[in-house]
């Protein structure tokens, strides 16, 4: 079964999209190539840039093709299509079952997840959910009863892919012990501090104890105490878009500073363990990694609700 399955490219299904989200154009465009034109238009216009860069030779990751789109507006969708070159666009995300091998969840708002995924949970199609997989603890609870009674479900962000962090998660030993680490990313916690988070998690690896969100809303600042690694600082800033993905590592022999800068290579590598899943049966990580992300982003949202508390990790959702 495995070979066959090696042999005939997989039939994914991309849907769903929200407002400052363009995953549906650039994650379709790195299986089916794209028009020029129309990708020209794309109201994200980072990514017609990055996708520019790209060798054509190297653009694509075989063994899959997204065979059809649906977006929260239709009018989205017709576009996505044409500049991904999508063959077909539905009128209902349930439409696709019985067409595609997977699905891809295109959409970054956490508490939205669980109704998006149900229909395909229930008749057994593997599914891959952007980040973050929630933002509260019942759907949590949630994707744990069904990971656990066998759904093949995978979220991940990029960052944890990112090939500038790669030499720390072979080894951070020349730097002695960590004290202290920090990472930063723009925009909201709720949607991307799970970026700031999983940049780290694959260098400092489970062990997370405790959160306290010291900022607002707009200016998050939340500190981590880690089993082994001292304290860590996550930093969700609105309008931090000039320092996105600065990662700093503080140990007692030296230290290293390093930022992420190839977007491309991060989304490509990040999908390709997708689709290596969907081949294989065999998770690129453990789950409990994300059970344990999702708990460090839920921990935030609780700890600055509560005017800055100290919120350990071991009270979130526990199912």
């Amino acid at each position: 079964m495995r070979g066959e399955l090696l042999m005939q490219p997989l039939r994914i299904a991309v849907l769903g999209m929200v407002d400052g989200n363009g995953h549906p154009y650039s994650w379709s465009a790195m299986f089916n190539n794209y028009d020029k034109a129309a990708m020209a238009d794309c109201p994200y216009p980072a990514i017609p840039v990055y996708l520019a860069k790209e060798p054509n030779e190297k653009l694509q990751i075989p063994g899959a093709s997204v065979t059809h789109i649906w977006t929260d507006d239709p009018k989205d969708a017709e576009h996505v299509a044409k500049a991904s070159l999508i063959p077909h666009v539905v009128s209902r995300p349930e439409d696709v079952i019985g067409h595609v091998d997977a699905v891809m969840i295109t959409t970054d708002k956490g508490y939205e997840h669980v109704e998006r995924c149900r229909p395909f949970v229930e008749v057994g199609i593997p599914i891959f959910v952007d980040k973050p997989l929630v933002d509260n603890e019942s759907d949590l609870r949630q994707f744990q009863r069904w990971v656990r009674d066998g759904a093949r479900i995978m979220s991940s962000s990029c960052m944890r892919y990112c090939k500038e962090f790669m030499p720390y998660r072979t080894s951070i030993h020349s730097l002695g012990e960590l004290r202290y680490t920090s990472i930063t990313t723009c925009k909201s916690w709720e949607r991307y501090g799970i970026h700031a988070l999983e940049s780290i998690y694959p260098i400092l690896g489970p062990g997370f104890l405790s959160a306290q969100n010291v900022g607002t809303k707009e200016r998050n600042i939340v500190l981590f105490k880690h089993r082994t690694h001292g304290d860590v600082a996550v930093i969700a800033i609105d309008d931090l878009y000039g320092s996105h993905g600065l990662l700093q590592l503080c140990g007692t022999s030296a230290s290293a500073t390093v930022s992420s800068q190839d977007t491309f290579y991060s989304f490509k590598t990040q999908l390709e363990a997708f689709i290596e899943y969907l081949h294989t049966d065999e998770r690129p990580f453990p789950f409990s990694e994300t059970e344990e992300l999702m708990r460090m982003v839920i921990a935030g949202i609780r700890s600055r609700e509560e005017g800055g508390s100290i919120v350990p990790l071991e009270e979130i959702a526990a199912d």
